[in-house]
């Protein structure tokens, strides 16, 4: 790791070694490469902080020289060392602070890169089964969650671990014989945390689930408001939204309850134990039990409320702490996730002809009691467009998914120019790929951003051109130029307008392999036109699969094949089905 940076592509990723069943231990772990800035923050924290244990020695000097006449000379010296133990504050709480934000900061945005990194490792199937609401709670709440964790337990154990360090030397040297009495508040603060500990994770862990329920409500609620705007079904989101809102608070103030009577507990204990230093330091005095002067006593209840103080701050961190360990937890649901795609030592794909072949291909989803495909057979050579048709559920979309890698055979094999997929590094055969969905994808930003998603370096002259063979030049132009924002998600733009946005990022690519996903069954029929037209040049020369419900869009196909319940029940041209009389041409009757 960069000593004054993120993790680098060349470091150790997180997600090799990251347990989430050991959470102290792996944010130990998280923070191992931080160790010399946290032990320069930790010296920096011990003298800045030395003002709040020294004072109590210096005030009780003070006292007794006043109270025993000595020289006022005295006074001055004693005046002179508190000016500059104050005085030292200020530059070492900066040099604290810049070594503490600079660890923390780090581990922050390495968490995060590596969650992120993980996300588009994981497999397509995994991502469908997960919430986005969920996992951007993990990215950003967890992840904040473990940051604030760690500062605020560094902060509070170094006050209170170098309060009570400098207290309990300093008593010992000057009473010994009250130094047992201190030590009685660490079994007392020991059995408290110990008894809440179960409590407080259980807690915490439910509050955490009802959170990630909630984020993955708001996300599915945001993403649906034209609909639900579209058919008046406002209230009945806000109902679904409310139920889990009031999971949250009910989760939230069971674990704020928890937490309210473990600080209370705590305080009342020590309050206690405070007044009883106080007045059996003042009998020992008036008894003579113990040789104590007035600054003793004044020393010795400051201490004590020092030392309580500083106990209760360790105690007050275990909820904390159990939040951020249970982030910890949390965010192992993406780090060790084993559902990756597996790339690296496999294949690179430098160039690709574009020939796909299915050998006795067969696919089933976890969740189906029956294959989605089955002994699939079909030979598709470089350049030829092949159309896939059938009723819903016939596994046209599973055939395409393969073809893109996101789904590998069950059994069987894919080749792609006589190669064995399995045995292809993806990335780099995706390079060769284009795909066009029914809905594409586009993000906020320019035009020209969208359209060179991936390829920044390309002129705006080839970009232009992209876009005139893509049918997309003229609203360009109308809209302000390559330069012109087209709203998140492109909600400045038709569906019209954004298929042949994401065509013309598709002729950037120059692909050799183009996969087509309904690009055009939502559009009106003018749309249609200038897309299908803007799809026919995009299509020339390339092996190109079609799913389209309208026949109409794939006649001029090479070939058709048409399937039903996962298999391949007929193949051939528009003009050969028809006359076949098969499947195909009960279709086009239908339709």
């Amino acid at each position: 790791m960069r000593e004054n940076g993120p993790m680098t592509r060349e470091s150790a990723p997180i997600e090799d070694w990251y347990d989430g069943a050991y959470p102290a231990r792996t944010t130990a772990k998280l923070f191992s490469d931080q160790r010399w800035r946290l032990a320069g923050a930790a010296a920096a924290y011990a003298v800045k902080h030395s003002p709040v244990w020294l004072m109590p020695v210096l005030t009780a000097e003070v006292i007794d020289i006043v109270v025993e006449k000595r020289p006022l000379s005295q006074l001055w010296v004693v005046a002179a060392i508190m000016a500059v133990v104050i005085a030292q504050n200020l530059p070492l709480s900066v040099l604290y602070i810049r070594w503490l934000s600079q660890s923390v900061r780090t581990v922050e945005t390495n968490l995060r890169m590596s969650l992120a990194r993980r996300l588009q490792e994981l497999s397509i199937g995994y991502h469908r089964r997960m919430s986005a609401g969920v996992l951007q709670a993990k990215i950003v709440r967890d992840v904040e969650n473990v940051v604030e964790a760690s500062r605020q337990t560094f902060d509070s154990t170094m006050g209170a671990v170098s309060t009570l360090a400098g207290a309990l030397v300093l008593t010992a040297v000057r009473t010994p014989e009250f130094l047992p009495v201190f030590l009685v508040t660490v079994p007392i603060a020991a059995g408290l945390v110990f008894a809440t500990r179960r409590r407080m994770k259980d807690r915490n862990a439910a509050f955490r689930k009802q959170v990630e329920a909630m984020s993955a409500r708001v996300s599915e609620m945001t993403h649906l408001i034209p609909i639900t705007r579209a058919h008046a079904l406002e209230n009945r989101e806000l109902d679904r939204l409310d139920g889990t809102l009031v999971g949250v608070r009910d989760a939230g103030i069971r674990l704020d309850m928890l937490n309210g009577r473990f600080g209370a507990l705590a305080w009342i204990t020590f309050q206690l134990l405070s007044v009883a230093c106080l007045i059996g330091a003042a009998w020992a005095a008036y008894t003579g039990t113990f040789d104590l002067t007035p600054g003793d006593i004044v020393m010795l209840s400051s201490y004590f409320m020092q030392l309580t103080g500083s106990v209760t701050v360790l105690m007050n961190l275990a909820p904390v702490i159990t939040k951020g360990l249970e982030s910890v937890r949390s965010m192992a649901d993406v780090l060790s996730e084993e559902d990756i795609e597996h790339n690296d030592g496999k294949m690179s794909v430098p160039a690709v002809d574009g020939r796909v072949t299915f050998e006795q291909v067969a696919y089933q989803y976890d969740d189906a009691a029956a294959p989605a495909i089955s002994d699939l057979t079909l030979d598709v050579p470089a350049g030829e467009t092949i159309a896939l048709v059938g009723p819903s559920g016939s596994g046209k979309s599973t055939v395409l998914n393969m073809v893109i890698g996101f789904l590998r055979p069950t059994s069987g094999r894919i080749l792609v120019d006589g190669q064995d997929m399995a045995e292809l590094d993806l990335r780099s055969y995706r390079k060769h790929i284009a795909v066009v969905p029914q809905e594409s994808l586009l993000f906020e930003g320019s035009v020209r951003d969208n359209v060179t998603y991936g390829s920044k370096d390309l002129s705006d002259e080839v970009v232009l051109a992209a876009l005139s063979d893509a049918n997309a030049a003229g609203f360009v132009e109308e809209m302000g130029g390559l330069h012109a924002v087209i709203g998140e998600r492109g909600s400045r733009l038709s569906g019209g307008q954004r298929q042949r946005i994401a065509i013309a990022r598709a002729l950037i690519r120059n692909p050799r392999v183009l996969v087509l996903d309904e690009a055009t069954s939502a559009l009106d029929g003018t749309s249609e036109r200038l897309v299908q037209q803007a799809l026919e040049r995009l299509m020339a020369g390339r092996t190109t699969f079609v799913v389209a419900h309208r026949l109409s869009t794939i006649r001029g196909a090479d070939r058709i094949a048409v399937m039903e319940n996962g298999r391949i029940v007929e193949v051939g041209s528009h003009a050969e089905l028809v006359a076949s009389g098969g499947a195909y041409a009960a279709l086009s009757t239908s339709s």
